[in-house]
């Protein structure tokens, strides 16, 4: 198996200030600077990243330097809330508690081009929901997503330009099976390679908690973002379908599991304070995530 030595968590100096944001809204600059060198990034990077994101509106710095505190404005800490409702279906689908029930679910949509902005976004939402291209504006899924679609069209305001419909009889050129539709409809070697590096770090990460001495706070910092942004980058493309369509075993289980047992490890005990509010929010979902896992 490869070293995760060669394979270290590559994260963006803005992934890492988004996942220090506390309960309250702040980051305190000093904490910042030390996790991010013990991810190797520098000092000017973080100084960079952090003016980009004042520019733009997420932030505001009160102080200089690793005295600093950063507060998160509204319009931020709203877009960074993790959907906790995808990862409790991730791991629902692991333990086979959501049967796939055989019909695929479909959208289509035609905006005109005098609104492209939001055919565009609506594009990409669908996307990002785990939609798959059939032709030109048809996509489909295999879960239910008619709400989250419908939301974002409401939002879009074009809810006169789009169809919805679900078919258990899904034919693709000539190919009716749903195994085999799965794999020509979306890329499964990539998100499987994509799990298996999952699986690695977080088996990687493991080790590191389980072994002798306590954790201080910028290492349980560090690798609690570490496993976070290797998460989010596994799962992000991943249209978590049902595992009666996918290869068994999937390797993107197993990664789940080895990250779910890194943050019973992390969670055993009071993790040091204060800790960042996506804790708070993965808090129910770790809690019932982790009874499942055995030992």
């Amino acid at each position: 198996m490869p070293s995760t030595e060669d394979e270290k968590v590559e994260l963006s100096t803005r992934t890492l200030v988004e996942s220090m944001v506390r309960e309250d809204g702040t980051i305190d600059a000093g904490e910042l600077y030390a996790v991010a060198g013990a991810l190797g990034m520098t000092d000017q990077q973080v100084r960079l990243c952090v003016r980009r994101l004042a520019d733009d509106g997420q932030f505001v710095q009160e102080g200089r330097g690793r005295r600093a505190v950063l507060r998160a404005t509204d319009r931020a800490r709203h877009a960074l809330d993790p959907n906790v409702d995808f990862v409790r279906l991730m791991y629902a689908q692991d333990r086979g508690e959501v049967p796939w029930d055989g019909v695929w679910h479909l959208v289509a949509f035609a905006v005109p081009e005098s609104a492209r902005a939001a055919r565009d976004a609506l594009r990409e939402h669908i996307v990002h929901l785990g939609g798959a291209p059939l032709q030109g504006g048809l996509y489909v899924a295999a879960n239910p997503w008619e709400d989250l679609v419908e939301a974002e069209v409401a939002r879009l305001g074009a809810d006169d330009c789009v169809t919805y419909l679900t078919s258990t009889d899904l034919r693709v050129a000539g190919v009716t099976d749903p195994v085999a539709l799965a794999a020509r409809l979306w890329p499964l070697d990539e998100l499987a390679q994509a799990h298996r590096r999952l699986g690695r770090i977080a088996r990687d990460r493991l080790e590191r908690l389980r072994a002798p001495g306590a954790l201080d706070q910028t290492r349980f910092l560090t690798i609690a973002i570490e496993l976070a942004g290797e998460f989010t980058r596994a799962m992000d493309p991943d249209p978590l379908l049902p595992p009666e369509l996918l290869p068994q075993p999937w390797p993107g289980a197993e990664a789940r599991e080895l990250v779910a047992q890194c943050w019973r490890e992390m969670f055993q005990s009071p993790p040091p304070e204060p800790t960042p509010r996506l804790f708070r929010l993965y808090s129910t979902v770790i809690e019932e995530v982790t009874a499942h896992l055995p030992g």
